[in-house]
């Protein structure tokens, strides 16, 4: 016997008891109140299993424990004990056939999500390298908020759908000036450069968000200082993967080159149109890397020129007069 007692309920149920078969559908009281069908019964270490498919959703799940509906008590799931409900055997294996083939895709898309993140993060720890000063304190950033908030029930809160780099600080002091300077640097927070009062937010209690520029804290952009304590190497490691993506860094080319040599770098460098809106640079790079990555450079190892894969380093079109300034060609 394998007994689970439900405190809430303040009952015992026996699992190594059958409580419904293949084919039955089923209620799932709370939490969206959706209906599921019973494809399949498994026992495993003397109690029984029941796998479902969602009938709205087509997700599929198992649990241990289904519930006759005359004895509803709070959020689980149920079965109609008075008049018990089944699909036919043919419909439920076409739903199972489905809702297998939407559970492989949403692995697949996971595996893609994690192989990008990867990638996103190696391009994020070389960026980075090569910008992000040796006695960075703090980093700037531009947040972009969505509300969750619900008026009725006084429930307050958001998510951030997106972080974008603008500068790094030496210093962990909260500046508003600083964020203003900062805030310039990216279009979306431009307007918040501005010298106002009411952009600056003051919420340094329990619960509040620090100190931070923007009109709101539950929705649209703001810009704030995310302080960190430890060294150089975790600062990195915690932006590298949103800095994976180019976009997402609006540091400054003047801000974060100061340390690097700003003579022109003479040498056998091919700058081609790549396409309509990039360039390519190819030739022997490796030496000025840290530069090329300063300037906002991608290095991509099988770029295509002239016929043949060749390494090259990608930049925007609007990057043409600075790398033309950078880069003397023989």
């Amino acid at each position: 016997m394998a007994q689970i007692h439900l405190l809430e309920a303040n009952v015992s149920y026996d699992t190594a008891k059958q409580a419904v078969g293949k084919n039955q559908i089923i209620q799932m009281n709370g939490y969206g109140d959706d209906r599921y069908v019973v494809y399949d019964v498994m026992e495993e270490s003397g109690q029984f299993i029941y796998r479902l498919i969602n009938l709205r959703t087509y997700e599929l799940r198992q649990i241990e424990i289904i519930r006759p509906l005359s004895e509803k008590f709070g959020i689980g799931y149920y079965f109609d004990d008075v008049n018990p409900q089944f699909m036919d055997t043919f419909e439920v294996e076409v739903l199972r056939s489905k809702a297998e083939n939407i559970a492989g895709e949403k692995r697949k898309e996971l595996q893609r999500k994690l192989e990008d993140d990867e990638r996103l993060y190696a391009l994020g720890l070389q960026r980075l390298e090569a910008i992000v000063p040796d006695d960075v304190k703090a980093v700037i950033i531009a947040e972009q908020r969505e509300d969750d908030s619900d008026s009725m029930t006084d429930y307050f809160s958001y998510h951030s759908i997106r972080t974008v780099i603008l500068g790094f600080s030496t210093h962990t002091k909260d500046l508003f000036s600083e964020m203003r300077k900062y805030a310039a640097n990216f279009e979306e927070t431009a307007n918040l450069a501005e010298e106002n009062e009411k952009y600056e937010n003051r919420e340094k209690y329990t619960g509040g968000d620090g100190y931070y520029l923007g009109e709101s804290k539950y929705h649209g952009w703001i810009v704030k200082k995310t302080k960190y304590y430890k060294d150089r190497a975790s600062i990195i490691k915690s932006f590298a993967l949103v800095a994976g993506d180019e976009a997402n860094v609006c540091v400054k080319v003047q801000e974060v080159t100061d340390n690097v040599n700003h003579s022109a770098i003479i040498g056998n460098f091919i700058i081609v149109d790549y396409s309509e809106k990039a360039l390519a640079v190819f030739g022997d790079t490796k030496p000025i890397k840290d530069q090329l990555m300063a300037l906002g450079g991608r290095f991509n190892p099988k770029l295509t020129h002239e016929g043949n894969k060749k390494a090259g380093w990608i930049f925007g079109k609007t990057k043409e007069t600075q790398l033309r300034h950078l880069l003397t060609i023989k």
